[in-house]
């Protein structure tokens, strides 16, 4: 017989769980939106990508990636910023950790890299909690929620992350990117048009209680 959950006692002696805050949301016209200079990604193309992959795991291991889900809201409906290469590709703000590089302070440098401000002034990324966890399991495409059970040396590990943003900010996106704000009811159940992981993410926010502002 297969068990598929811990015995009613095992469950009954854990402590309660407790519920997550509350996350502050504010209109999307609060933010300010300039350009920069281009940002271009380190390979040329998906098989590019791969190879220099395998090249660093042999070298470093598996690779690090951290991503930010910022949120704003419009008319009380939550929306999440994506950047937007061409006409159908969309991406989370975030990238490759350095070597030892700690999470949350890699993903603030990631942050000023991409929408950071040019006028001096820093951005102050609050990254709270991190609500998602994805592997590769092989030099390929597919990213899973869970390690698959043959897998002892995943490639790739990313950790999305919730990122609290200020009541007003100004953000300067690279030239070759758009940011668009893209509604929850959008990305649900849209792996077609936003891939798993960005689909993923209404369900992935919906333990949070918003408090629109």
């Amino acid at each position: 017989v297969r068990v598929h959950a811990s015995s009613t006692s095992a469950r009954a002696s854990r402590p309660p769980v407790d519920p997550l805050g509350s996350m502050d949301w504010y209109p999307l016209t609060n933010y300010t939106f300039g350009t920069k200079e281009p940002l271009y990604e380190k390979d040329s193309s998906v098989a590019a990508r791969f190879q220099r992959m395998r090249e660093e795991f042999d070298k470093i291991g598996m690779r690090r990636t951290v991503e930010g889900v910022l949120i704003v809201h419009e008319h009380r409906l939550p929306h999440v910023l994506l950047l937007q290469l061409g006409t159908t590709f969309f991406k989370l703000p975030g990238g490759e950790l350095n070597p030892g590089e700690d999470e949350v302070e890699g993903l603030k440098r990631l942050m000023t890299e991409i929408l950071g401000r040019q006028d001096g002034v820093l951005q102050d990324w609050v990254i709270d909690d991190c609500i998602g966890n994805w592997w590769r399991p092989n030099f390929e495409p597919p990213q899973y929620p869970y390690i698959p059970a043959h897998i002892t040396k995943p490639k790739e590990h990313k950790k999305l992350f919730l990122v609290q943003l200020q009541e007003k900010a100004l953000f300067a996106v690279p030239k070759n990117y758009k940011l668009v704000a893209a509604p929850l009811f959008e990305l649900y159940d849209n792996a077609p048009g936003y891939g798993p992981i960005i689909s993923s993410l209404p369900q992935l926010l919906s333990r949070f209680n918003f408090i629109y502002n």
